[in-house]
């Protein structure tokens, strides 16, 4: 048997032994993810490179342009989490989300919105203005009330791993094994949301989230691996600093890289992408899924 036949009947026995939940529901609404969705990028931040604004007109029209883009979830964050820089306090956070989720919610009802934070005040405020999902970079170790505020909801929540804090998180991070300790803290956090009354959940390894090049790199390989937790996977690859440092790019000049990534957690079963280039991971999806047809016919 050939090297990469071997490989196609892996990754078909990877999705008939680990069966994942392919639905969240949240607010009377259900989300399909048997097949793969995007998650567009919008920061509501005045020093995002993307989409920094705290203009609320400039970051609806961002959305529509993602929306029609072909887009499934919008993820909305009102704080900072690239390397080294600090928590803000959840007063001003609100002070940047709230405006644009109820303005995003207002034009477009039907839209699928998310709220990128580690408070739960702002979770809960952003879910009473228009979100349905809580997408939690800390993974509730910041706000010791996140998971109870989210059970209450009743809205699906993104458990992503963090090593440390945004400040610390690359202070020299280090693991035995980046694998098994990004997935062993996944199935605890888990475990502590569906304790908590949380029933949807996705998980994120959170790549450049206290990880070196190599550390993302191992679990982007090994992210099938992740299906064994029993939930939707998210990969959040969109110019991150793992196709920065491997190319010598900025995030501007990253989206090639970036593309390249996404092919393969597709490959891997991400389940959602998140991106800033909504059109070109549409374009992605569209040729993987092709790709695939062809190989299971």
């Amino acid at each position: 048997m050939n090297k990469l036949l071997r490989k196609e009947l892996n990754k078909r026995a990877i999705k008939t032994l680990l069966p994942i939940s392919a639905t969240i529901q949240s607010r009377g609404r259900i989300l399909d993810l048997s097949r793969p969705v995007i998650m567009g990028i919008l920061n509501a931040t005045p020093d995002s490179f993307h989409t920094g604004s705290t203009d609320p007109d400039t970051l609806l029209r961002t959305a529509e342009k993602m929306l029609n883009d072909g887009a499934t979830i919008l993820d909305i964050g009102g704080a900072s989490t690239k390397p080294g820089q600090p928590l803000i306090k959840d007063e001003e956070e609100l002070q940047r989300i709230i405006p644009v989720v109820t303005t995003i919610h207002k034009h477009f009802p039907e839209a699928w919105l998310s709220v990128d934070t580690y408070n739960a005040r702002v979770a809960q405020e952003a879910v009473h203005a228009g979100v349905s999902i809580v997408n939690d970079v800390s993974g509730a170790r910041f706000d010791n009330k996140m998971l109870t505020t989210v059970a209450a909801l009743k809205v699906p929540y993104i458990a992503m791993h963090m090593r440390g804090t945004p400040e610390t998180m690359q202070n020299n991070p280090s693991y035995v094994n980046a694998v098994t300790e990004v997935r062993d803290y996944l199935r605890t956090l888990t475990d502590e949301c569906s304790t908590a009354g949380i029933h949807d959940i996705i998980i994120d390894p959170g790549y450049g989230f206290g990880k070196t090049l190599e550390h993302n790199f191992q679990l982007l390989k090994s992210l099938h691996t992740f299906r064994m937790l029993g939930r939707p996977i998210l990969a959040g690859l969109s110019r991150k600093s793992m196709v920065c440092k491997a190319l010598h790019v900025d995030p501007e000049n990253a989206l090639n890289g970036t593309t390249a990534l996404h092919v393969l957690a597709l490959q891997q079963g991400a389940n959602i992408l998140r991106v800033h280039d909504v059109k070109e991971a549409v374009q992605v999806i569209k040729l993987v899924e092709l790709y695939n047809d062809v190989i299971d016919n």
